[in-house]
């Protein structure tokens, strides 16, 4: 574990600041009447790739009303399927895996999504984000960090990782960052990289842990 890299000043001072940015275009309210399962956690996953979160929640929240489990959406009309989930990207191409996905889970698993890192990687269209979110977030297993674009680019910011792509970015921050915080480290450094610490051009002058990063690979900022 890399020492002196200020892992809970951070993970405090970007908790307090993420609980003002606005809350989601799809609420809890919105959701009320949908269960989150490690099943729609994995089609909401294979939805979100490519497509705005707005879009994809309320995507996923039209197909989950209709079609919340494996046995449901692998017997549902793929025109059908393809209507609900517009206009999230490659819809076509999404309407047929997330069918193709359901059909495999009740062929091989009994209809179960499995509570196994590495069976998830057999799905095809999922690749490790995917299986670690799952895994996280609809299993609660805290064994794993999921890595998108905004958690591999802010943390080789920091300094804590010098790395090419988020599965090696994933490696990394599992052998380094204490694991008290994996849990919540995706979710606070997806929201504060979508709004403070963005892919290009961030608002340094507005960050609140600006003097706790290295700006590694930062050529222009605001």
């Amino acid at each position: 574990m890399k020492k002196n890299q200020y892992y809970e000043e951070i993970f405090s001072i970007l908790n307090k600041e993420i609980k003002d940015y606005n809350p989601p275009v799809i609420s809890n309210q919105d959701f009320k009447n949908i269960k989150k399962t490690p099943f729609t956690t994995l089609i909401s996953c294979i939805l979100s790739l490519r497509t705005k979160d707005e879009v994809t929640d309320i995507a996923s929240k039209k197909l989950f009303e209709k079609y919340n489990t494996a046995e449901k959406l692998s017997r549902a009309p793929i025109n059908d399927i393809e209507k609900l989930i517009f206009p999230v990207g490659f819809y076509h191409v999404k309407a047929k895996r997330i069918k193709d996905i359901s059909k495999k889970l009740l062929d091989d698993y009994n209809g179960k999504v499995p509570n196994d890192f590495n069976e998830l990687l057999k799905f095809k269209g999922v690749g490790r984000k995917t299986a670690a979110i799952v895994m996280v977030y609809g299993h609660n297993n805290e064994n794993f960090i999921p890595v998108d674009v905004h958690v591999h680019v802010i943390s080789n910011r920091l300094g804590w990782v010098k790395t090419k792509n988020p599965d090696d970015t994933m490696k990394e921050l599992m052998d380094i960052v204490p694991k008290k915080y994996w849990y919540d480290l995706n979710e606070i450094f997806v929201k504060f990289g979508k709004k403070i610490c963005v892919t290009i051009s961030p608002f340094c002058s507005k960050c609140p842990i600006e003097k706790y990063c290295k700006k590694i690979g930062v050529k222009k900022s605001r």
